[in-house]
């Protein structure tokens, strides 16, 4: 159990302290291509992780596509995508 704490508390202070530097950094470092680049790329990186490995959350987040690209409202898109995933894991 404390395996699982120290695991929790390892992360939390990881996010904090990128958050900090994300608002610590000069404007230089964070108007440079490579970083602007590398923030773009990474919801896909986190998404992709995520979907691997779980393919319910995969049918939810295209359902949610869908819905964005035919321009509903992000309320609509987040409830299909949840309700996509809700019935796809009902089913499996």
């Amino acid at each position: 159990m404390i395996t699982v704490w120290a695991t929790i508390l390892v992360a939390s202070l990881g996010c904090y302290g990128l958050k900090l530097a994300g608002v610590s950094l000069p404007e230089s470092v964070l108007n440079h291509p490579r970083v602007q680049q590398t923030a773009g790329l990474l919801p896909v990186a986190m998404l992709t992780a995520l979907v691997v490995t779980d393919w319910p959350t995969l049918a939810g987040i295209g359902a949610g596509a869908i819905a964005l690209r035919f321009g509903r409202s992000p309320v609509v898109v987040f409830l299909l995508a949840i309700a996509t995933t809700a019935v796809m894991r009902l089913v499996s």
